[in-house]
């Protein structure tokens, strides 16, 4: 049995208001309370927590020590989560709002966010969102640090990390793009070893090439990588300008480029199993309704089929 917890919500929330204004006096105005309830519920939770919140000056008010800086955070985040929880225990009453932080891998962005935010906002409204678009070392970073709730990434690198998991909601097989006069454009799909000596294009992004590079050295193939970028729109520019080929994993729903140019995708007969694409979360961290919610509809649309 887990040993019980000394403080209370109505501590953190004294504490929270007492922060706020700098003064116990102005935080028992605030809440309608007398100024010597105040101080003693923040000086038990001082008690409880063993720490000194607080650096009292006579006449300069009351300062956040560090340690009252940190529960300061932390106070915010449990009593935005205790009030969800009395929500759905309520039986979910009440319209979802406020902020969710994401983030999103670069190149699935634009195949995932336009149709998330535009089904967000039809079916939670009150909700905000606010991406962080990255690879994949910096989402996990994001994670760990607490910047962002979850995020929608490839499976890559992820299991080296123990303290996050990982859903799957989609899977991308990797594909072959040329230009649209290729030789081979108009065949339905192509082994590697079909364009071995042409130059190679790569979507030069941490992770991204090392799985490019095992996926082609798996077939036997060493491609000559003529050009490189860490720009998934200007891997098919330089391809629709004839300058090689790539491997790409995304489809967009259209053949044409930036540039003007055009591409023809064609199945790669040999490239192993799909990527996975995930959510990823902290694992010890309960994520908030707000999250789930948008998870949920997240789901959704990786379950669409593409195009």
């Amino acid at each position: 049995m887990t040993s019980p917890v000394g403080f209370t919500l109505v501590q953190l929330r004294y504490f929270l208001v007492a922060a706020e204004r700098g003064s116990m006096t102005e935080a028992a105005v605030e809440l309608h309370i007398a100024q010597s309830a105040v101080s003693t519920a923040v000086h038990n939770l001082e008690q409880d927590l063993r720490a000194q919140l607080f650096i009292r000056r006579r006449g300069r008010g009351l300062t956040l020590t560090p340690a009252g800086e940190r529960l300061r955070q932390q106070a915010q985040d449990l009593l935005a989560r205790a009030r969800e929880v009395e929500r759905e225990a309520r039986g979910g009453g009440g319209a979802l709002s406020g902020p969710v932080a994401l983030g999103c891998f670069v190149t699935l962005a634009p195949h995932y966010l336009p149709a998330l935010f535009d089904a967000c906002a039809r079916r939670h409204p009150g909700i905000e969102l606010d991406v962080v678009e990255g690879e994949s070392d910096q989402l996990v970073q994001a994670l760990t640090a607490g910047r962002i709730d979850f995020a929608l990434t490839y499976d890559l690198g992820l299991s080296a990390e123990p303290d996050l998991r990982a859903e799957t909601v989609a899977r991308a097989p990797a594909y072959v793009v040329v230009p649209a006069d290729h030789p081979l454009a108009d065949r339905d799909g192509v082994e590697l070893a079909e364009l071995s000596g042409e130059p190679f294009v790569l979507l030069d992004l941490p992770h991204s090439r090392d799985y490019f590079r095992s996926l082609l050295a798996a077939t036997g193939t060493a491609p000559d990588v003529r050009y490189r970028t860490r720009s998934y729109e200007t891997v098919r520019s330089l391809v629709a300008r004839g300058l090689g080929y790539s491997v790409l994993n995304q489809r967009p729903a259209t053949s044409r480029t930036y540039g003007g140019g055009e591409v023809a995708e064609l199945r790669l007969r040999d490239g192993g199993p799909p990527l996975e694409v995930k959510i990823a979360s902290v694992a010890d961290v309960t994520p908030t309704a707000r999250a789930r919610a948008v998870m949920d509809v997240l789901r959704e649309v990786a379950a669409r089929p593409a195009g």
